[in-house]
């Protein structure tokens, strides 16, 4: 699996887990079917779950006007699945995660989603 396609399902896996009562073994299940794991989807998957606590705080240090919760959800998981990556993972250049998460948000998002996004990322990479 490329790291393209990891980051897009490890965030349909994240996406999946906000608010319900799955597990993360359930929706790697929904998302993979009968796909082998890949090691960079579970490190993103497992990783953002682990630390999503201090994702969140950190997120919610850099928010201007927003609170986490109002966040529309495909912001909110493409938010934390990418600063997962750049405050845990050092293996990927900073502008290859932002540009990754940008790509995501005009994926699943709407026009709007992609520029939000940027603007939230960037302050962490100044």
């Amino acid at each position: 699996m490329k790291r393209h396609e990891a980051r897009s399902k490890a965030m349909q896996v994240l996406f999946q887990l906000d608010n319900t009562d799955l597990t993360v073994k359930e929706a790697i299940g929904h998302v993979l079917e009968d796909e082998g794991l890949d090691k960079f989807f579970e490190s993103l998957v497992h990783g953002t779950t682990e630390k999503l606590s201090e994702i969140d705080a950190a997120l919610e240090e850099k928010l201007e006007n927003w609170s986490l919760s109002r966040l529309p959800k495909i912001e909110r998981t493409v938010l934390r699945l990418a600063l997962y990556e750049l405050l845990y993972m050092d293996d990927t250049p900073k502008n290859v995660i932002l540009n990754e998460a940008i790509e995501l948000c005009k994926t699943y998002g709407d026009e709007k989603s992609s520029k939000f996004v940027n603007g939230v990322l960037s302050k962490f990479v100044e």
